[in-house]
């Protein structure tokens, strides 16, 4: 009994400082990954003039201009901001006859001064649920694919779109309805959006995309947000959601990409749209992105290579990701208003006048016959194209996602 009880301890002697000493190392791989996070935040963050506390949680940062971080690329040292298009084709559109106004939730609170613009500030829980300190802000390139728990899960896009392609096109207009539609889990999203796209996959795909999306891994929560994305190598190495990188010049002290917005449709209720319009100026080359009458800012076409004459599609619609697992159930994340193209307004998301702009930046409505449509699922997401004298050229979208035809 005695030799058990000596061997015992002598186990123990032998264990508990090699447990022990698990612990300091412990606290400095901790250590590391506080610094990295400070670091990244310390990047993403610029040195604020006034920072505003917008109703939903956000904190906007007013940044002088030339604190931006675009400045943080080599190829901007000694790049002159832009206030305006030279271009006179790129004009300034009124709102029409309609009775509400679109815009943020933080502008509630204040405004940014002269000089400065709005800049969503990027938390420490943001870069943590993210799941990547260093790749915050960009998407993942396809094709995703992930093993965990000796299952395969692989990253999935839905898509309802309609495009005109294989043409030489210097943007893009439309107005599109803003949802709140439910989006189940934190990497999975729902969006409306047009995309502006010279390339291919293959051989590299240049994209500037822009619209509405629901994304609670990059914001945490579930608002509709107003965002904008590029890529100059599908999406492998280059490019970003709003600022989160440098690439996007932002001029407007008004508007803040990735802020949610004040209002949202509601089904059989109030109806909400905005109009976007992606433009290039003829006479810089720069692609200038554009909210109701607000020119935001632009992309120089240095960042996208293949974008620098024209693009070649223009692409609007919806689109949800999902992680299916195996042979698993699909998601019950909605796509625009969550219900099928065919209830129409008022119970469907739309997008209406839309416009393609030529090489000599005039808009073109696009006949319904004159469009192609991609819709992946139909029985879990639809569309139906149409066209009036007072929405010109439009479509309805949409779906719920998983139901007894969309198993």
């Amino acid at each position: 009994m005695m030799l058990n009880q000596t061997m015992v301890f002598l186990i123990l002697g032998m264990i508990i400082p090699i447990v022990v000493g698990t612990f300091p190392g412990k606290r400095k791989l901790s250590d590391l990954h506080e610094q990295e996070i400070k670091l990244r935040l310390k990047q993403l963050n610029k040195p604020a003039i006034k920072s505003i506390h917008s109703p939903d949680g956000d904190i906007i940062d007013c940044v002088w201009i030339y604190d931006q971080p675009a400045f943080d690329h080599p190829l901007f040292k000694n790049h002159t901001i832009q206030m305006r298009p030279k271009s006179n084709s790129i004009r300034d559109e009124t709102g029409g006859n309609k009775t509400y106004i679109i815009h943020q939730l933080w502008r509630t609170k204040g405004e940014c001064p002269e000089n400065t613009i709005p800049i969503r500030r990027t938390t420490r829980d943001d870069l943590i649920r993210s799941g990547s300190i260093k790749n915050y802000g960009r998407k993942s390139p396809p094709p995703t694919i992930y093993h965990t728990d000796g299952v395969q899960t692989e990253e999935v896009h839905e898509h309802t779109c309609v495009y005109v392609d294989y043409g030489q096109f210097h943007g893009s207009k439309s107005r599109i309805s803003i949802w709140k539609p439910n989006v189940l889990r934190t990497r999975e999203f729902s969006l409306a959006q047009t995309w502006v796209v010279n390339g291919d996959w293959d051989t590299g795909l240049n994209t500037l995309e822009s619209g509405w999306q629901i994304l609670h891994a990059l914001y945490g929560d579930k608002n509709p947000r107003l965002f904008a994305y590029w890529t100059g190598d599908t999406y492998q190495e280059t490019g970003c959601y709003n600022l989160d990188c440098p690439g996007f010049v932002q001029v407007s002290r008004h508007i803040s990409l990735g802020a949610a917005l004040n209002a949202f449709s509601t089904y059989n209720g109030e109806q909400y749209d905005f109009l976007l319009t992606i433009e290039k100026d003829q006479e810089t080359g720069l692609w200038w992105l554009k909210f109701e009458t607000y020119l935001i800012g632009y992309w120089p076409s240095f960042i996208v290579p293949k974008l620098a004459v024209s693009a070649r599609k223009i692409v609007w619609g919806g689109e949800i990701v999902y992680y299916s697992r195996g042979q698993g159930t699909h998601t019950l994340t909605q796509m625009g208003s969550g219900h099928f193209a065919e209830k129409g307004f008022r119970k469907a998301a739309y997008f209406n006048s839309l416009e393609y702009i030529d090489t000599s930046n005039y808009p073109i409505t696009p006949s319904p016959q004159h469009l192609e449509a991609t819709v992946t699922r139909p029985e879990c997401y639809n569309l139906m194209v149409g066209s009036s004298q007072r929405w010109g050229t439009y479509f309805f979208y949409g779906g719920p996602g998983r139901n007894p035809q969309c198993p």
